[in-house]
Formats: C-alpha cells, sequence, structure tokens
C-alpha cells in the first residue's frame, strides 16, 4: 500500500493567503479574523469549491526580496493546506474562521490572476507524513524543550501553567509553542519547514535558548 492510498486526494492547486508571521502546522489550529475583500471573496470560494478543494486554503508567509517591497510580494517555498472547520459570519461583514492544518505544501508556478486573490500550484513531495500520527519524542528530546522554554519565560517576565506543560502530547506542545512564541518570521518559517517533529522540537529549543541567552547577554 502507498503512504497515500486510502486518504482523500489533496487540491492541485489552492488560494494562498499570504499572512507574515502566521504559520499553519499539520494538525495545528489556527483561527482567522477575515475582513480584507479579496481574503472575504477567497474564504466564500472555499467555502463553495467542491472535490478535494472543498473548504481548503493555503496559509503561507510572503518574504521580502532583498529588503525590498514588492506588489505581489514573493513567496515562501514552503505553505500549509488549512480545511475550514468553524465558519462564522459577523455583522459588521467580517468572517471568522478556524483552519485545521493538513499538509505542507511546496509553492509552484503561480496561476494567471482570476479572482482577487492569488491561487499557486501545489507540490507535495516529501511531504506524505503529514497525514499520519507523529512518532513521540525521546525523553531527551522532550525533556529538552522543556528546559529551554523555562529561561525563555522568564526572560520575558511570562509565566506557564507548568503542569499543563507536563501533560501536553508532544505534538500539541511543539505546535503550540511553535504557533504562539514570538520568534521572527524566519524562524517561524524554519519551524514550518523542519522534517519531522523531533526536528521542529529540536529547532525550537535551539530558537528559545538562543533568544535565552541573547536576552540574559543584554542584560549585563
Amino acid at each position: 500500500m502507498s503512504e497515500t492510498e486510502g486518504l482523500e486526494p489533496l487540491p492541485a492547486a489552492v488560494p494562498v493567503f499570504p499572512l507574515t508571521g502566521a504559520v499553519l502546522f499539520p494538525r495545528g489550529v489556527l483561527p482567522l479574523n477575515i475582513f480584507e475583500p479579496r481574503y472575504l471573496a477567497m474564504v466564500k470560494d472555499a467555502m463553495a469549491a467542491t472535490g478535494a478543494a472543498n473548504r481548503i486554503i493555503g496559509m503561507i508567509q510572503p518574504k521580502s526580496a532583498s529588503g525590498r517591497k514588492s506588489d505581489p510580494p514573493p513567496l515562501y517555498s514552503v505553505g500549509c493546506l488549512g480545511r475550514i472547520t468553524d465558519y462564522r459570519e459577523t455583522d459588521d461583514g467580517r468572517i471568522l474562521i478556524a483552519l485545521v492544518g493538513v499538509s505542507r505544501f511546496r509553492v509552484g508556478a503561480e496561476l494567471e490572476r482570476d479572482t482577487l486573490y492569488r491561487q499557486v500550484m501545489t507540490d507535495y513531495h516529501g511531504f506524505a507524513d503529514d497525514r499520519h500520527d507523529e512518532d513521540a519524542l525521546d525523553a531527551a528530546t522532550r525533556a529538552g524543550l522543556e528546559e529551554a522554554l523555562r529561561p525563555y519565560l522568564d526572560a520575558r517576565g511570562l509565566s506557564a501553567d507548568w503542569e499543563a506543560i507536563h501533560n501536553a502530547d508532544d505534538e500539541s506542545l511543539v505546535i503550540t509553542l511553535g504557533s504562539a512564541l514570538p520568534f521572527e518570521p524566519a524562524e517561524k518559517q524554519a519551524l514550518l519547514e523542519a522534517g519531522t517533529l523531533a526536528d521542529r522540537a529540536q529547532t525550537l529549543s535551539a530558537l528559545m535558548s538562543f533568544a535565552a541567552s541573547g536576552d540574559a547577554s543584554g542584560l549585563q
């Protein structure tokens, strides 16, 4: 049996929502407040789409080229499909949605613009495991993650529910920290592109340790 046999097909092209600093991880949840006309149209079209594209949009970060702004901005090479699992229209014309991460994708050719929003071809090569449960972290990697978190939070005067952290499963903890902590866009992208849960946890630990050591040196 192939890695993807028995799984629902993924769309060959998707509308994309370029949003700096926001990454969606496979099986993660991302709430969004949609108010720009082009993205209101995108969400409504995704809700009405049929087949593999139904309720699917691609989250991806834009990047600047050598510090120069361009319109439309270039995109990072990897994003993540999100399925709309919660949808609510507000009285003032906004749409509130929740996306659940399905699979990462590599950006292929951008389609000719016939909509208000951008659309790209998708390549899922190398991301088959995104739709399968991840292996648990080994004890050392899990311990290193929690040990790196404490000085990172202390350096920022933040507190945490350590009982909840200890009790969280590995993937939920890594996704929550990767989504919520205020890393730079390039650092967020490195977390998204990490190959496995263990790779992502180790990258997360390294980012927190580097940030905490930098904060500490700045106080000396």
